[in-house]
């Protein structure tokens, strides 16, 4: 074989191998484009507008089904078909037209998080920097303040080597405190210090001044009241994560660890009367590790694991009734006002 043989073989070689190689791209390509399409059976989604203004009631969560529209912020009426933003969002809360977004910035060599403050045209009026995984997001109920929780590198927290970091912002002036552990904390009356302090879940009053969240401590969680205006958080009760107010400001929903259950799924649901302290456990048998929101002031919505990784549900808050899946792939609900 001369050397002008060797080389024509070699170059149709290396065009067959390219061949096969871009065959196989395309079809991985046409393959996870057929995915993001739609799942049989999954929810219709169309591209839309989506404000946090509009008809009372509405839901706005992030969508979780494969698609196009992935972890966008989305909205559905009744059972008709979902229309998605192009904003997507990790975590996200919403009120009077105030709304915050817990998403990614993807990296060149590692991702960083981000806190953004929208509009309720969903547009960007100002962002901070997120220490870690986003985990909680609130806004209060007039839209001035707005918080979130991320896990962090650190103490432990739900057995993991992991602490948490709550932030409040002022969204008006931007004012922002970075963690909650710069407030004074009163335990058992007298002020109480320690290194391993972790706060997470805040959830607002009505009067622009007040705060619950939780506060974890030597092993153990403690529901706190916390003022804006003195910087200061007192606990209330034991045993309480992930507290959510009620819109008439007179229960909390939370997760309570159950004794007896299993390691990775120790939470039950309860709500909390503030006045009588009161524990009431809600008719859901499974472990619901989220922040739960209220529908009104007698039901209480949370998501749990689903076939695209999260369905949203609902039930009574007096302990009576059963779960009712309210849709499928969908996280951090919202209802507008």
């Amino acid at each position: 074989m001369t050397l002008r043989t060797r080389v024509l073989v070699l170059i149709s070689a290396l065009v067959v191998l390219a061949g096969v190689a871009a065959a196989s791209v395309l079809h991985a390509s046409a393959r996870a484009d057929r995915r993001d399409r739609a799942q049989p059976g999954g929810p219709r989604i169309t591209a839309g507008t989506v404000a946090l203004t509009g008809d009372s009631g509405r839901l706005i969560f992030r969508n979780m089904a494969w698609g196009p529209h992935r972890d966008e912020l989305t909205t559905v009426q009744a059972s008709g078909p979902r229309t998605a933003s192009t904003v997507k969002c990790l975590r996200f809360h919403a009120a009077s037209g105030t709304g915050v977004c817990l998403r990614a910035v993807h990296g060149t060599v590692q991702d960083t998080y981000r806190a953004v403050v929208l509009d309720a045209h969903l547009h960007e009026t100002a962002h901070y920097d997120v220490p870690g995984i986003p985990s909680r997001a609130r806004v209060s109920p007039s839209g001035r303040f707005a918080a979130w929780t991320a896990f962090v590198g650190g103490d432990s927290y739900a057995g993991t080597n992991f602490s948490t970091r709550a932030a409040i912002v002022d969204t008006r002036t931007g004012k922002l405190t970075p963690s909650l552990e710069a407030y004074r904390i009163v335990k058992d009356g007298r002020t109480y210090r320690a290194a391993d302090v972790n706060f997470w879940g805040v959830t607002f009053t009505a009067d622009d001044r007040a705060f619950y969240a939780t506060l974890a401590t030597r092993g153990r969680t403690y529901l706190v009241r916390g003022d804006l205006h003195t910087r200061t958080v007192t606990t209330l009760h034991t045993n309480v994560e992930c507290p959510s107010l009620s819109p008439d400001g007179t229960h909390i929903a939370y997760k309570k660890r159950v004794r007896g259950l299993p390691k990775d799924a120790p939470w039950r649901l309860y709500v909390l009367d503030l006045r009588t302290l009161r524990e009431t456990a809600l008719a859901e048998p499974r472990s619901v590790d989220d922040q739960a929101v209220w529908r009104d002031d007698h039901t209480v919505v949370y998501a749990l694991p689903g076939d695209y990784g999260a369905d949203l549900y609902s039930l009574p808050s007096d302990g009576t009734g059963t779960p009712r899946r309210l849709l499928t792939a969908g996280v951090s609900p919202v209802y507008l006002d």
